[in-house]
C-alpha cells in the first residue's frame, strides 16, 4: 500500500515538473525567435537607383524603404516623386541627325497582394477540451499548493492506516483524530485568512482542509465507531454547508462543486443500511435547497447539473431496487419538490446571465427535468393511467403558464419557446396516458425533438446528438413493449397507435428544424424516420382491427391521406422528399388495386368504391399541390395517375366479364377499351390529359404515348394467342369483339406512327412494323376462322391438320402475290422483293409441310392455288422494277 501511494505521489509530481520544463523550453525558443525578428527589422535595407535608359533622360528618384516593424504584407507600397511635366515637342530634326531612340517607360510598381485570410480554427472536441482542462489545472494558478494538497491528502490517509496497522501510537484514537481535526481547522482558518492576498492558494487550502475533516468523520464513524450515525451525519451536513457558504462568499465554483459532491456522497459512506428513504430524500431536499440558494446568486451550470444528476440518479436507482406501491405517499412529495427545484433553477440561470445573453438556455435541465421526473412518475403510477394522464395535463398547464409569462420578454424568447414545446408535448401525451400508461417512449421522443430544436437554435451539437439518441431510445422502448400491442381494444384510440404517431411527430418536427437550416441530409434522415413510424403505426392498426376483406380498402385511404398531407406540406415548404413521398403513395394504388381484387374479386366491392372515391378526391388535390413546383416529380405523379385509372377499369372489366358469363372475346374487348380510350385522348384530346399540371406535362406526352401503345401492343400480341369466342353471338371475321379491339389498337398505332408524335426510331420503322403487324393479324384471322368454322381445337395441334395448313398457304400466297404485283406496278423494288420472299417461304412450306397432305383435297388445293398464283404473277410482274426506290420504299 505504501509503495502504491508513493508511486501515485511521484506520478502527480512528475506531470507538473515535465510541463514546467516544456514551458521553459518553449519560452526560450520564443525569446530566440523574437531576437531574430528584431535583428532583421533593424538591418538597413536599400535599393540601388535605376540606371537612366539614355543620356539626357531624367533619372527617377531613388526610394529608400524605411525599416518597419510591421510584417511585409502590412507595409505601405513604396512611392516615388511624380514624373516631371512633358516638355513641348521640338520640331523635326535635320535629316542628317539621327532621331533619338525611344525610352521605355519605367515599370509601374505592382500593388502588394493581400494574403488570404486565415481559416477559422476548428472548435476542439470533447476529448481535447478535457485534456486542455487537465493541462490548465496543472499549469495555471498556484500549482505547488494544488500538488501539495493532493500529496497531503494521500499522505494523511496512508499515515493513518500505517500507524493504525503498526500500533506505533500509544495515544488513544480519540486524541489522534482530535489532533487531525484541530490541524485541519487550523489550515481552514489560515486559508480563510489568505483569501484576499493569495486567492488560489487559499481556496485550495480550504477545500483540502474540509476534505480532511470529512475523512476524519468517516474514519471515526465507520472504522472506529466513535461517533453516532446522527452526529456524524449532522457534522457532514455542517461541513458541506460551510463549504458551500465559502464558495458563494468567495465566488469559487470549484469549492461549491466539491461541497455538493461531498454532500451527495455523505449518505453513501455514512449509511447504516437501515433503508430509511424518507431520511435520505429529506437530506437530498436540504442539499437541493442549498443548490437553489446558490443558483439565486451564482450562475454555476456545472453545480446545477451535478445536483440534478445525483438527485434523480440515486432516486431512480432506489426506485428500481426498493420502491413499492405502499411507499407512494412518502415518496411523491419529494419527487414534486425535486421537480420544482429543477424547474426553477433554469429560470435563475437565465436571470443571472448578462442582458444580451439571457437567450442562453440550459437545455439539459429544461428538457431533462420533465423527462426524468415524468418517467419516474409513470413508474410509480403504472397501475393508475388516468392519474398519470392528469399529471401530464398538469405539467402541460405549468409549462404553458411559464411560456406565457416569459414570451413577452425579448431576452427570454428561447426559454419561453422551450416551455411552449414542452406544454404542447405533455398535452398531446395526456391522450394515450388516459388510455394506458405504456407511453414512456413517446416522452423520450418528444423531448428529443425539443433538444434537437434547442441545439439548432443555440448552435450546439451536444443537444442535437442527445435529441437523436433520445428518439432512438424511445423507439427501442416502444418496440420492447410489443407484447402489449395485441391488448389494445379500440382503433387508433390506444397507446400503441398514439405512441407510434408521437414518434412520427417527433421525427417530422426534427426534420422541419433541420430543413430550415442548410442541413438537408440530416432533415431527410429524420423525415424518413418519422415516415416509417407514421406508416408503420397506422398499418399495424389496420391489420389489427380491420377484417381481411377491408384491409386493402383501408390501406388505400391511408396512402391517399399520406400523399395529400405530404403534397400540402410541399406546397407550403418545398422539399423534394415530400414530393417523392406523394409520388410513392400514388404509385401504391397499383398493388393495392391487386390486393382488393384478391380480397373481394374486384376493386370496387365492399368498401372499395368509397376508398377509391377518397383516393380520387385527395389524389386530385395532391396533383394540384404538386403543380406549384412543376418539376419532374409532379410530371411522374400525373403520368402514373393516368395509367392507374385504365388499370383499375381493366380489373373491373375482367371481373365483370366473368360474373356476366361473357365469352372470352367480349372480356378481351372490355379490358382493352380503357386503354384504347386513353390512347385516343392522347392523340386527339391532349388538353384533357394535361390537366392539372398544364403545360409542364407536355414534356410527358411522348413517354405516355409510348407506354400506352406499348401496353396495347403487348395486349394485341397476347390477344392473337386467345381463341376469341364471341358467344352468345356468332363469330364473324373482323366483326367479332376480340378482333374489333385488336384492329382498333392497330389503327391507333398506325395513326400515332404517321402523326409525327412517335419517337424518331419508330418513325423510321413504321412501314415494315405496320406491314408485319398486318401480316400477323391476317394470319391470326385465318387461324381463328379455321378454329371457329372448321371445328378444330384452339391449340398448337391444329397446325397438324391440312385445313389449317392449306388456309395459311392460300393466305400467304395471296399476300405474296399482292406485294409482288403492287411492287412491280408502283416501281417499288423493296415491296416486290418482300412478295418474292414471302412466295419463297410458301414454297418451302409446301415442300416441307404441305406435301404430307397431298393425299387429301386440301393439300392438293394448296399446291394448285400456289401454282395458279405464281402463274398470275409471272404474267403481271415477271421482273422486279428498275425505278429508283423512294423514301417510303426504303422504309
Amino acid at each position: 500500500m505504501e509503495a502504491l501511494i508513493a508511486l501515485v505521489v511521484l506520478v502527480l509530481l512528475a506531470i507538473p515538473l515535465l510541463l514546467v520544463v516544456a514551458l521553459v523550453m518553449i519560452a526560450g525558443l520564443r525569446r530566440r525567435v523574437a531576437a531574430l525578428e528584431g535583428a532583421l527589422a533593424a538591418a538597413p535595407a536599400s535599393r540601388p537607383a535605376p540606371v537612366a535608359a539614355a543620356e539626357g533622360a531624367p533619372a527617377r528618384p531613388v526610394v529608400t524603404p524605411v525599416a518597419s516593424a510591421d510584417p511585409p504584407f502590412l507595409r505601405p507600397a513604396p512611392t516615388a516623386a511624380p514624373p516631371p511635366a512633358q516638355p513641348p515637342v521640338p520640331a523635326a530634326p535635320p535629316a542628317d541627325v539621327p532621331a533619338p531612340r525611344p525610352v521605355a517607360p519605367p515599370p509601374v510598381p505592382l500593388a502588394p497582394v493581400a494574403p488570404p485570410l486565415p481559416a477559422e480554427p476548428a472548435l476542439p472536441n470533447l476529448i481535447e477540451r478535457g485534456i486542455g482542462a487537465v493541462k490548465r489545472w496543472f499549469t495555471e494558478g498556484n500549482v505547488p499548493v494544488k500538488i501539495g494538497m493532493l500529496v497531503l491528502l494521500a499522505g494523511v490517509a496512508a499515515l493513518l492506516k500505517y500507524v493504525s496497522d503498526q500500533g506505533w501510537l500509544v495515544l488513544p484514537i480519540e486524541l489522534r483524530l482530535a489532533g487531525i481535526t484541530a490541524g485541519a481547522l487550523g489550515l481552514l482558518a489560515f486559508g480563510w485568512h489568505q483569501r484576499e492576498r493569495r486567492r488560489l492558494f487559499a481556496l485550495a487550502l480550504q477545500g483540502g482542509a474540509i476534505g480532511v475533516l470529512l475523512l476524519t468523520i468517516f474514519a471515526a464513524f465507520k472504522r472506529f465507531e466513535l461517533l453516532t450515525p446522527g452526529f456524524a451525519f449532522a457534522s457532514s451536513i455542517a461541513l458541506v454547508a460551510g463549504l458551500c457558504v465559502l464558495a458563494v462568499v468567495q465566488n469559487s465554483r470549484t469549492l461549491a462543486v466539491l461541497g455538493i459532491l461531498a454532500g451527495f456522497m455523505a449518505p453513501l459512506w455514512l449509511s447504516t443500511g437501515s433503508g430509511n428513504h424518507v431520511g435520505l430524500f429529506s437530506y437530498y431536499a436540504v442539499l437541493n435547497a442549498g443548490i437553489f440558494a446558490i443558483a439565486w446568486f451564482r450562475p454555476w451550470r456545472a453545480l446545477n447539473l451535478l445536483g440534478f444528476a445525483f438527485t434523480f440518479g440515486i432516486g431512480t436507482f432506489w426506485g428500481v431496487l426498493q420502491y413499492a406501491p405502499d411507499k407512494l405517499a412518502s415518496t411523491e412529495p419529494f419527487l414534486l419538490l425535486f421537480f420544482a427545484f429543477y424547474l426553477l433553477i433554469p429560470l435563475l440561470y437565465a436571470r443571472r446571465q448578462p442582458a444580451g445573453r439571457r437567450d442562453l438556455v440550459d437545455g439539459s435541465l429544461v428538457f431533462g427535468t420533465p423527462l426524468v421526473a415524468f418517467s419516474l412518475q409513470a413508474g410509480m403510477l403504472h397501475e393508475q393511467p388516468m392519474t398519470l394522464a392528469l399529471c401530464a395535463l398538469g405539467l402541460a398547464a405549468i409549462y404553458a403558464v411559464l411560456a406565457r409569462a416569459l414570451i413577452a420578454r425579448a431576452s427570454y424568447t428561447v426559454l419561453a419557446q422551450s416551455h411552449a414545446v414542452l406544454a404542447v408535448g405533455f398535452a398531446t401525451l395526456a391522450v394515450p396516458l388516459a388510455l394506458s400508461a405504456r407511453a414512456t417512449g413517446a416522452v423520450f421522443a418528444l423531448e428529443g425533438a425539443g433538444l434537437v430544436w434547442l441545439g439548432l437554435r443555440q448552435k450546439r451539437w451536444l443537444p442535437q446528438v442527445a435529441g437523436a439518441l433520445l428518439q432512438i431510445g424511445a423507439a427501442f422502448a416502444f418496440v420492447a413493449g410489443a407484447d402489449h400491442w395485441l391488448e389494445d381494444a379500440r382503433f387508433l384510440l390506444n397507446p400503441t397507435a398514439i405512441g407510434a404517431l408521437l414518434l412520427a411527430v417527433a421525427g417530422f418536427a426534427s426534420a422541419w428544424s433541420y430543413q430550415r437550416r442548410p442541413r438537408h441530409e440530416v432533415a431527410l434522415v429524420y423525415y424518413l424516420w418519422g415516415l416509417l413510424w407514421w406508416l408503420g403505426g397506422l398499418v399495424h392498426e389496420i391489420f389489427r382491427f380491420f377484417p381481411h376483406r377491408a384491409e386493402a380498402d383501408a390501406l388505400l385511404v391511408l396512402v391517399a391521406v399520406t400523399a395529400w398531407l405530404a403534397a400540402e406540406m410541399q406546397r407550403r415548404q418545398p422539399a423534394r422528399a415530400l414530393g417523392v413521398t406523394a409520388l410513392a403513395m400514388l404509385a401504391l394504388g397499383f398493388p393495392l388495386a391487386l390486393m382488393q381484387s384478391d380480397a373481394h374479386q374486384q376493386p370496387f366491392a365492399s368498401y372499395g368504391a368509397l376508398a377509391w372515391a377518397v383516393f380520387a378526391l385527395l389524389g386530385v388535390r395532391t396533383l394540384l399541390c404538386l403543380r406549384q413546383g412543376g418539376d419532374t416529380v409532379a410530371r411522374i405523379a400525373q403520368f402514373l395517375w393516368w395509367l392507374l385509372w385504365p388499370s383499375l377499369l381493366s380489373l373491373l372489366a375482367l371481373w365483370g366479364g366473368g360474373e356476366a358469363g361473357l365469352a372470352q372475346g367480349w372480356t378481351t374487348l372490355l379490358i382493352t377499351l380503357p386503354w384504347l380510350l386513353m390512347a385516343a385522348l392522347s392523340l386527339w384530346r391532349w388538353s384533357v390529359l394535361r390537366w392539372p399540371l398544364g403545360e409542364a406535362f407536355d414534356r410527358a406526352r411522348t413517354p405516355l404515348q409510348c407506354v400506352l401503345f406499348g401496353l396495347l401492343s403487348i395486349g394485341w400480341l397476347f390477344g392473337q394467342l386467345l381463341p376469341g369466342d364471341a358467344a352468345p353471338l356468332l363469330w364473324l371475321p373482323v366483326l367479332n369483339p376480340a378482333e374489333i379491339g385488336q384492329w382498333l389498337s392497330l389503327l391507333l398505332l398506325a395513326r400515332w406512327l404517321y402523326s409525327g408524335q412517335a419517337p424518331q426510331a419508330l418513325l423510321n420503322l413504321r412501314t415494315p412494323l405496320l406491314a408485319l403487324s398486318a401480316f400477323v393479324a391476317l394470319t391470326s384471322l385465318v387461324l381463328h376462322g379455321v378454329h371457329q368454322w372448321g371445328g378444330l381445337s384452339w391449340s398448337t395441334s391444329m397446325l397438324r391438320f391440312s385445313l389449317a395448313q392449306t388456309s395459311l398457304t392460300v393466305l400467304w400466297s395471296v399476300l405474296g402475290v399482292i406485294a409482288w404485283v403492287w411492287g412491280s406496278r408502283r416501281g417499288q423494288r423493296v415491296l416486290w422483293m418482300v412478295g418474292a420472299v414471302l412466295m419463297g417461304v410458301v414454297l418451302a412450306k409446301l415442300v416441307l409441310v404441305d406435301r404430307q397432305h397431298l393425299g387429301n383435297l386440301l393439300g392438293i388445293a394448296s399446291f394448285i392455288a400456289y401454282g395458279l398464283l405464281c402463274t398470275v404473277v409471272g404474267y403481271l410482274a415477271p421482273a422486279p422494277p428498275s425505278a429508283a426506290p423512294t423514301v417510303e420504299e426504303t422504309q
